[in-house]
């Protein structure tokens, strides 16, 4: 029988191993996390915990003729009418807490985040999912483009994974698109009628969007496109060739993707994406990012360039085991006290290892010592603490040892002691 409630469509419950949420057990998980908050404070970056909704006007600066804002985006109204909307991408959250609080730059930021979109579920796709990134304000230097798309590009590694493909783009900037995009339209207006029935009647909101469309007709009508890399401005131009450089100089591979334009507006020059050919016959996206020079000047602030990432959490996952590495990391207690006495003993003594930095549990509700012993067994502790009227002893729990004596003021001295063997 199914039960009353679950969780909601597109959603999952992350629980901890061998409790039935694998791929997504909670171990696993906090691996994924405390492994990039390691590599990304090496590169000075410091943690930022923001509001999981805003102002919708925060987030409809990702663009009016985006799915994000268009089709996916949570919002309500709150009981003092407010129009409010659940993150659906952390950048603009960044920002408006760059031009709220006005911190010193360069400012670097990292952060861990559930997104939410209103999207149709499927594998690696989910209504509410996790994102891992950073964020750089206040530096324009193509240096700064390559050392964050390295650190991107290199993440997967850290994770043991080896099949991430990194696809790189640049899109210009205010300078150079507006003539491109009338490039892109006219010739996107000749074949008009090969597009995708959706793109068909939207192509002149956003022609560049088009580029990024999976579907055969426009795949098909956009092959012979202008591409932006053809029509850079000089210093455009110059940017890129900096950042192509400085991924040379630091061994990153990666593929010239001409289509690549990522679904936010924000973005200026460089645009980057991590995809995982693990996830299936169509490389599924695990991350990406890129520079959003002119989105601070959008929230209100003063001209600031920025640049940054996000990685899909739960995709990381996928892939790890799609590729089978990142096996859960071992959560062992060190003793599990059982106590047929009345559980007064257990109690205490459980509160005095733990103070002493042993990770310890124990049995409830005054089971039988069967049923404790059991649940020692269950619960991978190497060491059980038996309390009987009897005295007190130790068992050795894996190879079924014989008990041994001990006090209960050497308890704890006992138990390292074995513990260290």
């Amino acid at each position: 029988m199914a039960p009353q409630h679950q969780a909601p469509k597109g959603t999952l419950d992350i629980l901890p191993p061998g409790d039935g949420g694998a791929p997504f057990d909670s171990a696993r998980f906090a691996l994924v996390v405390e492994r990039f908050a390691a590599v990304v404070a090496r590169a000075g970056f410091g943690l930022i915990v923001g509001p999981a909704f805003e102002d919708l006007e925060v987030y409809a600066r990702v663009g009016a003729t985006t799915d994000i804002v268009g089709k996916e985006m949570y919002d309500f109204r709150d009981k003092a009418d407010r129009h409010l909307a659940l993150r659906p991408d952390s950048t603009p959250s960044v920002v408006r807490a760059f031009v709220e609080h006005r911190p010193v730059t360069p400012w670097k930021v990292w952060y861990l985040a559930p997104h939410f979109r209103y999207d149709q579920p499927q594998a690696g796709r989910y209504r509410q999912h996790h994102s891992l990134g950073l964020e750089a304000l206040g530096v324009a230097d193509a240096d700064l483009d390559a050392e964050l798309v390295g650190l991107a590009a290199g993440f997967p590694a850290e994770l043991g994974l080896e099949r991430s493909e990194l696809l790189l783009n640049s899109l210009g900037d205010g300078a150079c698109r507006p003539a491109y995009r009338d490039r892109l339209l006219a010739n996107l207006a000749e074949r008009e009628e090969k597009l995708c029935a959706e793109h068909r009647a939207r192509y002149r909101d956003n022609p560049m969007r088009i580029l990024d469309c999976k579907r055969d007709e426009c795949r098909t009508a956009t092959e012979e496109a202008p591409r932006m890399l053809d029509h850079l401005c000089p210093p455009c131009a110059a940017h890129f060739e900096r950042v192509r450089a400085g991924l040379a100089a630091q061994g990153v591979d990666y593929v010239i993707d001409t289509r690549l334009v990522r679904g936010q507006d924000y973005y200026t020059r460089t645009t980057f994406e991590l995809v995982s050919p693990a996830l299936g016959s169509a490389p599924l996206a695990v991350g990406g990012g890129g520079r959003y020079d002119g989105f601070v000047e959008a929230l209100g602030g003063p001209a600031t360039p920025g640049i940054g990432f996000g990685l899909g959490v739960e995709r990381l996952l996928l892939a790890a085991e799609a590729e089978q590495v990142l096996p859960a990391p071992a959560q062992r207690l060190d003793v599990f006290v059982v106590d047929t006495t009345g559980g007064e003993a257990a109690r205490e003594q459980v509160v005095r290892m733990r103070a002493a930095g042993l990770r310890v549990d124990r049995g409830y509700d005054q089971r039988s010592f069967k049923a404790q012993l059991k649940q020692a067994l269950r619960s991978t502790a190497p060491l059980a603490l038996v309390v009987e009227e009897t005295g007190w002893t130790i068992r050795t729990l894996a190879e079924k040892g014989e008990p041994v004596p001990v006090e209960p003021t050497t308890a704890i001295d006992e138990v390292r002691k074995r513990l260290s063997r």
